[in-house]
């Protein structure tokens, strides 16, 4: 995947570091065909110099040689391209071994014409250069302040969370950027451990803004006293703030709601219009289907409370949450990712996995079949930890 924000413990041996982009604060190396351009454009020159007429004097070709090294060298490697340039222009010129000619034209106008324009379009690429490291240099300080924001929006799920197991995987549908729609937290409470993942409508700045009220407000009221539904409600109530003070009346995001109670084994459910929980249990996978809600921020649409429902979660069970953008990847030929069928075909009927492995197994096979994404991906996986009586 390109650019990943992730975090788990890995198992016991706790092998996976939280990352966020494994490439790190640095400008992507150009390709290989670029890199090479500068000499190919010379290995053209030197094939038609010696084939060609007196009269077409193909070294000349050679001026625009600086700016085509300024796509990929800095000021100095332009520069040292621009002298090389010039001293091969009079090599051609007046080096009849080396120009297949029989006259002398090392200083003939014509020549001298092109070695001042040489000259001239190498100062040109020279600061061509140099503009595009500033460039690239802003590019990365941008992305090192994207890279601190989202490590604070969503920092790495711990290995154990309260009485489970916990997993997380981000990755952004732009490649390089590290910030976007899509959210997840999970919190231990004296209620139980509680979870919520979401996906904000809308792209760029404002669909950032709306992840930091919705995660703020599911971090204040996850911790107050009450059922699963009043957090539900702090929320809708803050969403509709959100949405009067920018004025915006399709705000919303679709999120579930989840929380874990170890003594009853089960885990509650409120989904606010979200992608349904899937669940991995004693070698079976099925999607946890329940009554569901209008998203959040479009809660006076309806004039009812949201319905909880409930679900079995026990020793072995993995649940595991996601945004559409997992499921709606596409294949070069436009069919969807098979998130069910792809997960029977590797845990079913084998021993529990935890969420470590599915986080991994998502992180290979979904590329595999989206080689790029069109939406952001979140992925959150909970597994209740082994001494839960605790």
């Amino acid at each position: 995947m390109n650019q990943q924000h992730r975090g788990d413990g890995g198992g016991p041996s706790g092998r996976h570091a939280a990352r966020l982009s494994d490439a790190g604060l640095q400008m992507p190396a150009p390709p290989a065909w670029m890199r090479w351009l500068p000499a190919a454009y010379v290995a053209v020159v030197l094939l038609l110099e010696p084939v060609t007429p007196v009269q077409w004097p193909v070294s000349f070709l050679l001026i625009a040689l600086p700016v085509v090294a300024a796509y990929t060298l800095g000021p100095v490697g332009v520069a040292a391209v621009t002298v090389f340039a010039i001293a091969f222009e009079g090599v051609l010129a007046g080096t009849p071994c080396c120009a297949g000619r029989v006259t002398n034209d090392l200083w003939e106008r014509h020549y001298v014409g092109a070695y001042i324009s040489t000259a001239l379009v190498g100062l040109l690429g020279t600061a061509l250069a140099a503009h595009r490291q500033r460039q690239e240099a802003h590019l990365v300080r941008a992305t090192s302040v994207a890279e601190a924001l989202m490590h604070t929006l969503l920092p790495p799920v711990p290995h154990r969370v309260g009485h489970v197991l916990a997993a997380s995987l981000y990755c952004p549908a732009e490649a390089r950027t590290m910030v976007g729609g899509d959210l997840f937290d999970i919190r231990a409470t004296r209620e139980g451990t509680r979870a919520l993942i979401g996906d904000v409508r809308g792209k760029g700045l404002q669909a950032v803004r709306t992840v930091v009220d919705v995660l703020g407000s599911f971090r204040q009221a996850v911790y107050d006293p009450g059922s699963l539904q009043q957090v539900a409600a702090s929320m809708e109530r803050r969403m509709a703030r959100e949405a009067e003070s920018i004025r915006d009346d399709e705000l919303f995001v679709t999120a579930a709601l989840i929380e874990y109670d170890p003594s009853a084994q089960q885990v509650t459910i409120i989904n606010h219009g979200h992608i349904e929980p899937v669940v991995i249990s004693c070698g079976e996978v099925q999607a946890v289907i329940g009554p569901p809600a209008l998203p959040l921020g479009l809660g006076a649409l309806d004039s009812g409370r949201p319905v909880a429902y409930t679900h079995r979660f026990a020793d072995g069970d993995v649940l595991l949450l996601c945004t559409d953008g997992l499921i709606e990847a596409r294949d070069p030929s436009g069919a969807f990712y098979p998130l069910l069928d792809r997960l029977r075909h590797r845990f079913a009927g084998r021993p529990a996995p935890t969420p470590a492995d599915v986080v991994d197994f998502l992180d290979t096979d979904l590329p595999r079949h989206a080689p790029s994404l069109h939406d952001d991906v979140a992925i959150l996986v909970l597994a209740p930890h082994g001494d839960a009586s605790r």
